[in-house]
This record gives structure tokens, sequence and C-alpha cells, in this order.
């Protein structure tokens, strides 16, 4: 604030007055596979625009209705944070309380509990972090009190899967009152009413767990080029697994359509970038002619107009990849982090690392595993407490559990092009330091495709 105290109020109104809509507001940078990072020009239009229609997509209400609030502590480098904490503030008069620097390593907890905030959101890796505390503390309590919340959990998820409106049974609403209202409390969310997720797809066990809390985790889809969400989910479109419906006033549409109706998604509105900074070739390979912004991911609309990832096998199969990442995470306490492999391959692989300790200082995965992945080797049987003792070592009790695992998901498939074939324990956990992570914790999927590329070529080898 200091450093304004230099500049008179003639000169500030003339930086004001010479502002025009279409001039760049920010710069985002995004870091691809190679080359240097990208700068993303975000014009004055792109982020008032966004922050007006993707909050009213959000149902976030001005302050002279409901006072809305909410913690910042996500990268401010990142637009998701952008928008999210600060352009939508602005724009209808929300209150901003900043969390302490080491949020992310336990304190965000308390600054939530004392805020209290009307809204939050996390990336999906900020939730199942958060989902895995509560499981542990849910694990040490007496028979009777984690027989209660199992019951409450139970009853909620199973109110809100069949009741997406706000009519639910009487047995909810005393499961409710009885227990989820305290445990809801104990996160900070005691005021909270609206939830949501983005930079990255979140696993179906994490939003049906959080569902157990009476908790609507309403995701959303874009990038840094469309000035972040261009598709979001909500009270009324809200279905499980999928990035909801179109912002309203942003446009799409699904190029190089295969038979099912999956292609690349494409974007188009007053909320897509201007370019990037000093790199006209990169530009143009990123929007056509008619400003059309290509995502380079696949998806498919379903008859909802609601959006779905997928990948494509070399069969021409259509697969998503999130659910079945998603399934052997569930079969699997053990494991971290699970990729899978199949873009254009014979069959599906995957890549998987394993839960363990992070250094508080660096928040660097360590060799040290987790006390939940320590717990699953101790039920086979296994004394190992190392990663390195199990990948090295090849640790036949763990490694038997996880194929295991993997045929139980595999038993569960619609054809034998969903099955995972092979697979592959890493020897560290994704992290944001070794790049598998981006700044909002979002697995980098081209990294990691690049990074372990020998790894996976290994997998495929005949």
């Amino acid at each position: 604030m200091d450093l304004g105290l230099d500049v008179s109020d003639k000169e500030l109104d003339n930086i004001i007055e010479s502002q025009r809509a279409n001039q760049c507001c920010v710069l985002i940078y995004t870091s691809g596979t190679t080359g240097k990072p990208k700068g993303v020009m975000l014009s004055h239009d792109n982020i008032t625009w966004t922050a007006s229609h993707a909050s009213k997509a959000a149902d976030v209400q001005p302050a002279d209705t409901k006072q809305e609030s909410l913690v910042s502590y996500l990268p401010l480098s990142h637009i998701a944070a952008q928008i999210y904490d600060l352009w939508t503030s602005i724009q209808w008069g929300g209150l901003v309380y900043f969390a302490q620097p080491d949020a992310l390593k336990g304190s965000l907890i308390n600054t939530l509990r004392e805020v209290c905030p009307t809204s939050h959101m996390g990336v999906p890796r900020v939730w199942e972090k958060m989902m895995e505390k509560i499981k542990q503390e849910i694990s040490e309590c007496g028979y009777m009190k984690k027989k209660l919340v199992t019951w409450a959990m139970a009853v909620s998820l199973e109110a809100n899967q069949k009741c997406m409106d706000d009519e639910k049974p009487f047995l909810f609403s005393l499961a409710n009152s009885l227990v989820l209202q305290k445990l809801r409390a104990e996160l900070g969310f005691s005021c909270c009413q609206k939830f949501f997720s983005g930079a990255a797809p979140i696993g179906t066990e994490t939003v049906q767990f959080f569902l157990g809390l009476n908790i609507r985790l309403y995701e959303a889809y874009g990038m840094s080029e469309s000035t972040g969400p261009h598709f979001m989910s909500g009270p009324h479109t809200y279905k499980l697994p999928s990035c909801g419906k179109v912002v309203p006033g942003c446009q799409y549409k699904i190029i190089n359509i295969d038979s099912e109706g999956t292609g690349e998604i494409c974007f188009w509105g007053r909320n897509i970038f201007m370019g990037f900074l000093n790199m006209e070739n990169e530009t143009k390979e990123a929007l056509d002619e008619d400003g059309w912004l290509r995502s380079g991911d696949l998806g498919k609309i379903d008859d909802d107009d609601i959006l779905h990832f997928l990948i494509i096998t070399a069969g021409g199969e259509n697969v998503p990849p999130v659910p079945i990442e998603d399934a052997v995470k569930k079969e699997l306490p053990i494991v971290s982090n699970a990729m899978l492999i199949g873009d254009r391959r014979k069959f599906l692989s995957m890549l998987l690392t394993l839960k363990c300790c992070s250094d508080m200082e660096t928040m660097e995965p360590t060799e040290d595993l987790s006390l939940e992945a320590v717990e699953f080797c101790r039920q086979l049987g296994s004394q190992t407490t190392k990663v390195s003792d199990i990948v090295e070592g090849k640790d036949k009790e763990v490694y038997q559990a996880i194929q295991e695992g993997i045929d139980r998901v595999n038993s569960t498939a619609t054809s034998n092009a969903q099955r995972i074939q092979k697979w592959i324990i890493l020897k560290k956990d994704f992290s944001v330091s070794g790049g598998e992570l981006g700044p909002t914790m979002k697995l980098r999927r081209p990294v990691v495709l690049e990074k372990y590329h020998n790894f996976i070529e290994g997998l495929y080898q005949e």
C-alpha cells in the first residue's frame, strides 16, 4: 500500500482513464510439457465478464442481498483463485479472508473455523486430503461414536443421491441435526452453503464421501485461456461424474466427432483470452480463424447438455479415465495417485504412487509410508514402512494385494477395452516440485506422460 503514496491523484486518474476493455489486465502463466511457460493475456473484459456470469451460475449473491465470505488460500497466480477469490468478490462485495502461508500444511482448517465462510473452493487434491483426514479421525473414534457417524453419513449419501432438491426425508433431518451439523462445524463449514471443486476432475469417491456429510461439491471445468470456468455444475445441473453445463453466455462445440459423439471440446465467448504474450504461432495453434479455443480435451455432451470427459484407445473405444482411477483408489487405500494410460494405445495401463508422509517444511513426499499405508501393509502381513521397500524389494504381499484390487476393478468393466492390463508403482509420489502436480495440486497428465515416458513404453513392449 505504501508504494501508492508516491503516485499523485492526477497520475492515477490518467492511468484509470487510459484503460480500455480490450486491453490486457492480467497475465496468467501456464507451463507446457516442453519449452518456456506461456503468458495468457486476459483483458479487462475477460475478467469482469467472467466474474459476473460465472458467479451468477454459482449463485453468488451481491452484498446488499447477502454478505458472502470466503477464505483465500490457493496461489493467486492461478486463474481459479483469482476469479473466485478476488474478481468475483470485488464484483459482488464479498469478504475475503487470507489464510496463513502454511494453509496447505495444516493451518487452513483453523482459519475456516475462525471465519466460517459462506462458500469454499478446493482443488480435488485438497478435498481428497480433507477426506483422508476425516476418515482417519473417524477410525480413531470409539465403537458407538463410529457407528453413529457411519450411520449418519450413509443416510445423508442415500438422501442426497435420491433427492437432489431440498425435500429430504425425516431420517436425514435427524442424522443431520444429531451428527452432520457438528462434523461440518468442525471443518469450519457451519455457515457454508456452496462448495466448489476445480482445476482437475474430481473422483466419484470423494464426491460421494462429502455427500455423506451433506456437502455437494459443484465441479467447474475450464482453462486459463478461458478465464477459468466455462462449464459448471450446480443445484440443477448436478450429475456424477460430470462437469455440469456451459456457463450462460459461453458457447461450446465438439469437433472431430466419432460415431459415439466424442470429440475435442472447443470454447467461444467473451471469456476467451487475447492470446499468448509474444507468442503469435502458439496463439494461432490455440485459436481458429473464428476465435474458437481448442481445449485439447476429449469429451461428449449427454442428452441433458452435461459434459463428460473421455480418452480413446487404439481400438477406438471411448474410456472415461476418472471413474476407473477413482475405483482403483477406493479398492486400494495404499494408493495415492492412479493415472490411467491408454490414449491411442492397444490396451489400458496405469501408473500408481503410494501414500507417504510429506516433509512439513517443503511438502516434498518422503520415503516413509503414511499411517494408512502402513496399516494396509500390516493387514497383509507385511512389516514394510518405506516406499522403496515395496518398489525395489517387490514386496510380494503388497504387489499381490494391488493386483487383486485391480482385478476387482476390472470385474466391473463394461468391456475388455476398459480393463487395466498392466500397472507399475513409481518410486515417488507426485508433487508440485516434481512437476507432476500444478500449483493448485492439479494432475498435469502431459507432464507425467513425458516424465515417465520410458516406464510407460516399457509397459507396452511386446
